[in-house]
């Protein structure tokens, strides 16, 4: 009877937590990627996470949206860390991904680590696209806390 019983909890779990497909490994790697090419200051394999339409929107804490082609973000991303005192490291700290090729969409907790400054937080949206290159970012929506 006890193995009849420990056997239902293990098919009741494995109905409410299933492993990530092999696609969603994938997508969740190039998101690790989007991140750590940043933090590494690699702004060519930075870029290279974008579809060359994406549009990427920051919504500020009052509210306001500010939207970018590729060229300006990529080009403020490089500013930000040309000026920075201290090199930066972003990282994710939860993924979400729900994929419904060729189209996936993410939710990505972060944490911006600023030497001398106080740590950010916030939260990625991303929808991206499966191109004859791999995933590429369509739109990336962000905020921080």
């Amino acid at each position: 009877m006890q193995h009849l019983t420990l056997a239902f909890i293990a098919l009741a779990l494995s109905c409410c937590y299933s492993q990530p497909t092999a696609e969603e490994a994938v997508v969740k790697t190039f998101l690790e990627r989007y991140f750590s090419t940043w933090s590494a200051q690699d702004m060519e394999g930075y870029a290279g996470c974008f579809h060359e339409q994406a549009r990427i929107t920051f919504v500020t804490k009052q509210g306001q949206v500010e939207s970018n082609g590729l060229t300006d973000f990529i080009h403020g991303q490089k500013m930000a860390h040309q000026t920075a005192a201290n090199p930066m490291k972003e990282v994710p700290l939860s993924i979400k991904i729900e994929l419904h090729p060729p189209v996936a969409q993410a939710a990505v907790t972060w944490r911006l680590s600023k030497p001398g400054a106080a740590d950010e937080t916030g939260m990625d949206f991303f929808t991206l696209a499966k191109t004859s290159d791999g995933w590429r970012i369509m739109s990336l929506v962000f905020y921080n806390d």
